[in-house]
């Protein structure tokens, strides 16, 4: 381990600046392209023709950025290095018609995004953010910021039986959150209501896309404060750690031998396929105009895709303490221990064993120690971008993230050392 990292406790400040302001997935990628473009990236619309001159580029489409920096004298053959992430969490997401309501109470009618910890949104303060559409064909992104729902959970002196046999969640009837009284609930009214809070004129917007997060904001927790609890950090974590790592290699001076990218794909808790999401078209295009426009061929786009690398990064479990028989016996991921490979057999995580050696040499670049994750046996394990990308573009992929606990609660728990030891192993990676 021979660097000395990058980035230090400042970058976990700084996640949770960008965790707060980035509720949406639409909030998160217009964050992160706020922060390339300081970084001297401009964006490109996929309308236009692109050229293959030197510097940062990203696009934008929904909840989804593509950004990539082309050194001075790549080659339309040189390979890409790809941190890979995605910007959506478990969720309410606000239903076509939201105006809703009972014995006197006003609600929003939602609809589960993803696989929540749905007792997790019972009984918090909840904020209202999204994306609205408007009559003239532009949109407007809108953030509530204040206490304006919540989903009340019922008393237990009404159910007795929740102390013996447990929480029981029925998705359209319990989650349904209250903010207001009256009897008369009218069709538009919240829709009016965010017309007003965007400054638009009544009648403008047309479609929306909106979603509730709780507005508490993140916290360092803990005596020493080792920890930090927080909203969304599956998977924002990782993107706020790529985007600092793409801005840096691009800021770093020594030209690197790849082209470095920022994938950060939106609809991953949903199975990816969309428009905008990992199993989309998007990164493959992208890649592809990115070789055309610097003269390439498609001899040229083969030659770069096969020496292509993509670092899926995702955040994995952390050995919870109190459910420790839940994790495999030989394998127990602590936070502040720095950034975890993940291995399935199975093709749940994209891993093999080359994956692992050029994983661990960035690590000892970044003088970053990692961890291993894989499953108990007896359990079920998830996926991620990994397997998709590899799949769908043909790109050697290796899946890693930073070891979290109460992962698709609306508020979730790492370590304060894990979001900058991350960074720096990205940085190493993307520099090759």
């Amino acid at each position: 381990m021979s660097e000395s990292p990058r980035f230090d406790r400042g970058h976990t400040d700084d996640l949770m600046t960008f965790l707060a302001a980035s509720p949406t997935p639409y909030h998160a990628v217009a964050n992160s392209a706020e922060r390339l473009e300081k970084a001297g990236f401009r964006q490109v619309a996929e309308t236009d023709a692109w050229d293959g001159t030197t510097g940062g580029r990203y696009v934008l489409r929904g909840g989804a950025i593509i950004a990539w920096y082309v050194p001075e004298g790549a080659a339309p053959h040189t390979p890409f290095r790809i941190v890979g992430a995605h910007t959506d969490s478990p969720n309410l997401r606000v239903k076509p018609r939201p105006d809703t309501g009972a014995h006197g109470f006003r609600q929003v009618a939602v609809e589960i995004y993803g696989g929540p910890l749905m007792n997790s949104w019972l009984d918090r303060d909840l904020g209202l953010a999204g994306r609205l559409s408007l009559r003239d064909g532009s949109t407007r992104l809108v953030d509530v910021h204040r206490p304006l729902l919540r989903v009340p959970q019922l008393a237990i002196h009404l159910d007795r039986s929740v102390s013996s046999d447990g929480l029981k969640l029925d998705k359209q009837r319990h989650l349904q959150p209250i903010w207001g009284l009256g009897d008369d609930v009218r069709d538009g009214g919240l829709i009016a209501f965010l017309e007003q809070e965007a400054g638009l004129p009544a009648g403008s917007v047309t479609g929306w896309d909106l979603m509730t997060y709780a507005v508490e904001p993140p916290a360092y927790l803990g005596r020493d404060q080792e920890l930090l609890a927080g909203p969304r950090m599956d998977n924002l974590l990782s993107v706020h750690a790529g985007t600092a790592a793409l801005a840096a290699v691009a800021a770093g001076g020594a030209e690197p031998a790849y082209i470095p990218v920022l994938a950060a794909f939106d609809h991953e808790e949903t199975g990816s396929q969309s428009d905008t999401g990992a199993d989309g078209p998007l990164l493959g295009t992208v890649l592809e105009r990115s070789v055309l426009a610097r003269g390439g061929s498609y001899e040229d786009r083969a030659r770069a895709f096969a020496g292509t690398v993509c670092l899926s990064s995702d955040t994995g479990h952390a050995v919870h303490p109190n459910y420790a028989e839940r994790h495999d016996p030989t394998h127990h991921p602590r936070v502040n221990g720095g950034p975890i490979l993940k291995v399935n057999v199975n093709n749940r995580y994209a891993t093999d064993g080359s994956g692992r050696a050029l994983f661990a040499a960035a690590c000892e670049r970044a003088g970053v120690p990692f961890q291993t994750f894989v499953s108990n046996n007896s359990m079920p394990c998830g996926t991620t971008i990994g397997p998709i990308t590899a799949a769908r573009h043909g790109i050697r992929t290796v899946d890693i993230g930073a070891a979290i606990l109460s992962m698709h609660s609306a508020r979730e728990l790492c370590g304060t050392d894990d979001p900058f030891l991350l960074a720096n192993a990205l940085v190493a990676f993307l520099e090759g």
